[in-house]
């Protein structure tokens, strides 16, 4: 049965609901890791490269299928909260038929652009070909990474955020396992890597499917339902696909920093790299939030309780950014140690503990817009969103990081303001969104409430 997100305790209910996303996100980021772990423990610089880069690519594609995905868990979180049953199945029959066709055009076009992408990657010559075949089986396997994510979107717009965070950690483990056969038993080089990744992600969408039978969704999706009236599917695109463009533009945003630092030098590049890894995982906490946010307030957006959605977006913004406090302030001493996990060249320590000190302050602001972002989505006004990332992306976040190796091409102090300068304009557009909607009582039900 659905679980109800309009009762009780809101500070219980996101965190319920947050702590299994952000451990489903940590297995995720362990997923890519893993990958590159063991390829390293088998194979040379090639397979290396090439699962590296074929694993940055994939991130790429998953983050843009879990953007498009966010439309079906807003609205069936509405749904759920105002107890409309017939319209979670018409949905969730949506959801089913619009990504089947998302996944087959998907699959078609990365397949027949692969060579483009790698060459587009700058791809080092001699990692060319394994890099090929790691995205060849990886985009052929794109159906599996499609059917998990719209199953797992269901789940927690039924308001079970538990499952998916089960489904990512049986796909850890057997992929995991299956790296160790590919790579290490069977000398696949990175196939083996991508072929590994595919059969874990198909492993957890039989696991998905399986719970929906156990757990007794109370989902009864007809023949009808997977036949979606055109004004149900453009509902779900218009909350989806700008939060989709939007993600996949701050990804190529990462990309071209990272170009920026390889022009300078390998051991900026090694620093910079080092601290993108370690952001990534700081960056679970307003991620979840984003997410639980959206969701949350959804399900009271569609029970009508609009001051406690707006209780929600508030009480989120305030643990996402009092945790990315006390990331600022322990990263100001703590730097080194942790940098020190991933190299031992002293240099690269250097430049990472300035790039990190600054870079850390991302986390403030970032828990800010973050749950913004999700607030927005859950009024279905995910193009706010996508104005706020792209405007702080094309104004601040690019330019400044050119600007700052330019100008300071001796340090990465600068460099590392980049981000929280690009996180300090998106929320005050955020701010600035929200009081003027506020006024004009788009936020308020019947009666102001």
């Amino acid at each position: 049965m659905p679980r109800k997100l309009t009762e009780g305790s809101i500070a219980r209910n996101v965190f319920n609901f947050s702590l299994p996303y952000l451990l489903a996100y940590f297995l995720q980021t362990l997923y890519g890791l893993a990958d590159l772990y063991i390829a390293g423990q088998f194979n040379g610089a090639d397979v290396i490269s090439a699962v590296a880069i074929g694993s940055q690519i994939m991130h790429m594609v998953t983050v843009i299928i879990i953007g498009l995905a966010m439309g079906s868990t807003v609205l069936i979180s509405r749904a759920v909260g105002s107890g409309d049953e017939k319209e979670i199945s018409r949905l969730v029959g949506c959801t089913v038929s619009l990504f089947a066709v998302v996944a087959a055009v998907m699959t078609v076009v990365l397949l027949a652009f692969k060579g483009a992408v790698v060459t587009v990657m700058s791809t080092p010559p001699e990692a060319v070909a394994e890099t090929r075949r790691y995205l060849t089986a990886c985009f052929a396997g794109i159906p599996f990474i499609v059917a998990y994510n719209i199953l797992s979107s269901v789940f927690r717009g039924m308001g079970d955020s538990k499952s998916p965070m089960v489904f990512v950690a049986i796909a850890c483990a057997v992929n995991i396992v299956l790296d160790y056969l590919f790579m290490g038993v069977l000398q696949l080089g990175a196939t083996g890597a991508a072929l590994g990744t595919v059969l874990a992600q198909a492993v957890s969408v039989l696991a998905a499917l399986t719970a929906t039978k156990v757990l007794h969704l109370g989902v009864k999706v007809s023949r009808s339902d997977l036949i979606p009236p055109p004004a149900l599917a453009r509902g779900l695109l218009s909350i989806g696909a700008p939060i989709a463009v939007q993600d996949g533009f701050v990804q190529i945003s990462f990309l071209i920093i990272t170009i920026i630092a390889n022009r300078r030098g390998v051991t900026v590049a090694a620093a910079v790299g080092i601290v993108e890894k370690i952001i990534c995982f700081l960056f679970l906490i307003p991620s979840a939030m984003l997410s639980s946010v959206s969701a949350i307030a959804a399900q009271n957006l569609g029970a009508r309780y609009y001051r406690r959605a707006r209780q929600i977006l508030f009480f989120g913004a305030a643990v996402s950014v009092g945790i990315g406090c006390v990331f600022a302030v322990i990263f100001q001493f703590a730097s080194a140690p942790f940098l020190s996990l991933f190299s031992s060249d002293t240099e690269v320590i250097r430049l990472g503990e300035q790039y990190l000190k600054t870079y850390v302050l991302d986390c403030i602001f970032a828990g800010i817009h973050f749950p913004f972002s999700g607030f927005y989505s859950a009024f279905g006004m995910s193009m706010l969103s996508f104005i706020h990332n792209v405007t702080s992306i094309l104004l601040v976040r690019i330019p400044g990081a050119w600007l700052a190796s330019r100008l300071y091409p001796e340090s990465l102090y600068a460099m590392g303001l980049a981000a929280p300068a690009g996180s300090l304009l998106s929320s005050f557009i955020c701010i600035c969104f929200y009081i003027v909607l506020r006024r004009r009582g788009r936020f308020d039900g019947p009666a102001g409430r």
